[in-house]
């Protein structure tokens, strides 16, 4: 058994597919179809099940896939251990940052890292909550920017803790208002944000504590985008100060609002308890004490 065998079912699982894995790996489907061969061969048993289009893990191919994930992951930390020797003259740093907010929190951050640190290639993931808290689960990424988790499976560090301001139509009937309640908003439909995203969650459970179910104008991950859409006269959207802030234009205008506490966009950088961080990561993680 050979790790880029493992690497290739486990992209295959990931994937959906053969032909999706060696896009992913950058090589053959012809040479992904075969490591998986071999792997079934090695181990003796039949790892996936092929009905036409579909692939169904088989009971083997559970197991192999739940050690193969772990198998994967404690190589990659030997190779960040193995990295630090060489004291940041080389190394990597799997990163993920949310979607929302990255251009007013992080490109000052990223761009001093990079100068302090020339040599460390940075892999880059951006994404909702969901989206990133998957992806430091698996491995993929080593540290990620999230919503605070409620999972003790993450460790983390605090970064910000933003409230959320609402951008209006400047012709909705609270536009003239100093701040605006969440629940004189029950009317008026709420731009929300992808499904990935926690804040998601939040905005619904607080909108259902004050009596009602938020009517939906529509969606996207991108905070121009909504904000154009309010522009436009489609509805409201919440969003953190710090981006609302950059997002004022004509026909839009932004109100404080008042929320529950639990409504605020409180961003930590996560990392799976227990897990071994590089230099590097903790280098982001030191950069990020140092600004806050």
């Amino acid at each position: 058994m050979e790790f880029k065998q493992l690497r290739s079912f486990v992209e295959v699982v990931h994937r959906g597919g053969f032909t999706q894995a060696a896009q992913t790996l950058n090589i053959s489907q012809s040479a992904v179809s075969k490591q998986v061969a071999q792997l079934e061969d090695d181990i003796g048993q039949q790892l996936l099940e092929r009905q036409g289009s579909q692939m169904h893990l088989t009971a083997a191919g559970r197991i192999v896939l739940e050690r193969g994930e772990a198998l994967l992951r404690q190589r990659q930390e030997l190779l960040s251990e193995l990295d630090d020797l060489s004291q940041m003259h080389r190394g990597e740093l799997r990163l993920g940052l949310p979607l929302l907010g990255s251009d007013a929190l992080f490109a000052g951050l990223f761009a001093e890292y990079r100068r302090r640190h020339p040599n460390i290639v940075i892999h880059l993931l951006e994404g909702g909550s969901r989206t990133i808290e998957q992806a430091v689960r698996s491995g993929e990424l080593e540290l990620g920017g999230s919503l605070t988790p409620n999972d003790d499976g993450f460790a983390f560090q605090p970064f910000c803790n933003e409230p959320l301001d609402a951008l209006l139509p400047a012709g909705h009937a609270l536009a003239g208002l100093t701040e605006v309640d969440l629940g004189q908003l029950a009317e008026t439909p709420f731009l929300l944000y992808q499904r990935s995203f926690v804040l998601n969650d939040r905005l619904l459970s607080a909108c259902q504590q004050l009596g009602f179910t938020p009517k939906e104008g529509g969606r996207s991950g991108q905070a121009d985008f909504l904000a154009a859409l309010v522009a436009a006269g489609q509805g409201v959207v919440l969003l953190p100060r710090v981006v609302a802030r950059a997002l004022e234009r004509p026909g839009v205008v932004r109100l404080p609002l008042l929320a529950p506490e639990a409504l605020r966009w409180d961003i930590a950088f996560i990392w799976r308890r227990g897990a071994y961080l590089s230099r590097a990561a903790q280098a982001w993680l030191a950069l990020l004490r140092e600004q806050a």
